[in-house]
């Protein structure tokens, strides 16, 4: 008998989490630990039917504190603008500008198509389930169990694999906020008063980073991240007058990098762009989940103000500093000047505050199972707060051993990045589709592939420079 987790055990545990009983047709377990309907032969087919008629996912959700649409993308916004967008001058150096030009908005709309991916195959597979909301993993978790019979034993490990990706990826963009933040510190200071280590900052950022990710509710979190989209404004508004002020010919950088730099680019782009795991939890927590998807929606709203800022702080950027722009572009700026140390701290608070977001993802996931070990109320919000603690130290440790902040950047997003957001979206679309089919001429089966291609090129020859570079750095850095 296969030990994955069987469909109805899974069902079971979603409306737990939501607190609720929901409702669901006459279902038993097979022999082969499918699913089948008693009342027909053909179980996905009915079963699906049934769903798509009776149930509206967004119906049955019970949220305390729904977000309203503005509330959702000023969350978005800052899900994907942080320090990922200070790099992309960095990344322009390793692509070169044309390439870095067109690869950049290529790369945005392929991870905005991945999201939309992920949010279709949820709302299938909430419907073909008949429960409210799924999370990243058991979306994965959910498309094995009712894809081909051969796959459906491996759904717990797909759902631990995403899991652990998914907290690899934010902890590692929770430990390059930190190290952002204290860089940037200790360059205004330095330039003032006295040039202390950057772990000296890091220690005095970690008690004030430990009490503000003591929110546990994401509307609560909404005027953190309303600050910080303020302050990413206008800091990236004063970093552009710096840019664009006595701007160098095109021809004085490199219009195509060699083919040896371009998987650190595609590393630290995908770094830049990769905010999929903070999109279920966005449009679960909506009040109009509708609103989300569609060409106008919220989702295309944000990335597409992503990607056009993205693309013109990497151009810009990388034709004003050239090969001597650093990983992040605000440490380019003049230190004698009083405009460009507001810069530096006006987004060091910005991305302090933008932590809470990403570090809301791996806490989202990890707490409840913590929770589950005590059976008080007070040992519950005691083990919730213990793990807070731990959790946030635990990358103020790694980001005290990061040796630097641009290589450091394109690992995570080669490592852990191409994985959630290029990798598993077109596999869990393609078995999610499986049991309806793909479309006319398989159009979606031959798209997948192709994604799928891409984002595995990218991983190993990205984690594979990335790494050659951390050990092996160049003498300019």
């Amino acid at each position: 008998m296969s030990e994955r987790q069987p469909l109805l055990q899974l069902q079971e545990q979603i409306e737990q989490e939501h607190g609720r009983t929901i409702a669901r047709p006459d279902l038993r377990t097979s022999p082969d630990n499918g699913l089948v309907d008693v009342q027909s032969d053909n179980s996905l087919d009915s079963l699906e039917k049934q769903s798509k008629n009776d149930y509206r996912p967004s119906e049955h959700r019970t949220n305390e504190h729904p977000t309203s649409n503005l509330d959702t993308l000023v969350h978005l916004l800052k899900g994907n603008i942080g320090t990922g967008i200070l790099a992309m001058p960095d990344a322009f150096k390793n692509a070169g500008l044309y390439i870095g030009l067109v690869g950049t908005l290529i790369m945005g709309a392929i991870c905005t198509h991945c999201m939309h991916m992920l949010v279709n195959c949820s709302h299938e597979l909430c419907m073909r389930l008949q429960v409210p909301a799924l999370s990243f993993p058991e979306v994965a978790a959910a498309s094995l169990d009712t894809g081909p019979i051969a796959l459906r034993r491996y759904s717990r490990a797909a759902t631990k694999t995403i899991t652990t990706f998914l907290c690899v990826t934010q902890f590692g963009f929770c430990c390059v906020y930190f190290l952002f933040v204290a860089l940037n510190v200790q360059e205004v200071v330095s330039h003032y008063f006295v040039k202390l280590d950057v772990r000296i900052y890091l220690m005095i950022l970690l008690i004030p980073m430990i009490l503000i990710n003591m929110v546990r509710n994401l509307k609560f979190i909404t005027p953190m991240s309303l600050f910080a989209s303020i302050l990413t404004v206008t800091g990236l508004g004063i970093t552009f007058y710096y840019m664009l002020d006595n701007l160098p010919h095109v021809d004085t950088v490199t219009h195509m990098g060699s083919w040896s730099t371009l998987p650190l680019y595609f590393g630290t782009a995908i770094y830049a762009f990769e905010g999929i795991g903070v999109v279920l939890p966005l449009e679960n927590n909506m009040a109009n989940p509708q609103d989300f998807g569609g060409t106008t929606g919220v989702l295309n709203t944000g990335m597409v103000t992503v990607a056009s800022a993205y693309t013109a702080v990497g151009f810009f950027g990388y034709l004003k500093y050239g090969d001597k722009v650093e990983g992040s572009v605000t440490l380019n700026l003049p230190p004698d000047e009083i405009l460009s140390q507001v810069v530096r701290l006006a987004m060091a608070v910005a991305i302090f505050f933008s932590y809470t977001l990403q570090f809301y993802v791996p806490v989202n996931i990890i707490e409840p199972t913590v929770r589950d070990h005590f059976e008080t109320e007070r040992g519950k919000d005691l083990a919730a707060n213990g793990l807070r603690i731990m959790m946030v130290t635990f990358t103020f440790v790694l980001a005290a051993c990061i040796p630097n902040l641009g290589p450091i950047i394109s690992l995570v997003g080669a490592v852990s990045s191409s994985i959630v957001a290029l990798i598993a979206p077109p596999i869990i679309e393609m078995i999610t589709f499986w049991p309806v089919g793909y479309g006319r001429y398989n159009w979606m089966l031959w798209k997948d592939i192709a994604i799928l291609i891409f984002g595995l090129l990218g991983f190993v020859f990205g984690t594979y420079t990335s790494v050659a570079q951390i050990l092996n750095p160049p003498v300019n850095i």
